[in-house]
């Protein structure tokens, strides 16, 4: 897997772009990124473009980023760097 970078702010979003190592791997990601986002009712804008991941997380109720966005993002970086399940 290769991180394109970092979180960045775009739009009144936080944004990553992350690219794994296979399709599959992306899939098993956004997976794990529906999981946590259902079990805190707050979901992120997801791209999915073969094994590239975009993740965008913002509030729309508020017009932007807040620190619950900032906590998600921390939270989707452990996700990346700790998987949940196995990636091939």
């Amino acid at each position: 897997m290769n991180e394109t970078g970092d979180w960045r702010e775009r739009d009144g979003a936080l944004e990553r772009e992350v690219v794994f190592d296979s399709f599959r791997a992306a899939i098993v990601f956004v997976d794990d990124l529906a999981d946590l986002a259902e079990s805190e009712d707050h979901h992120p804008d997801i791209a999915i473009s073969y094994r590239r991941v975009t993740v965008r997380w913002t509030t729309h109720s508020a017009g932007g980023i807040t620190d619950r966005d900032r906590e998600l993002a921390a939270r989707t970086d452990e996700l990346i760097a700790h998987p949940t399940s196995p990636r091939s």
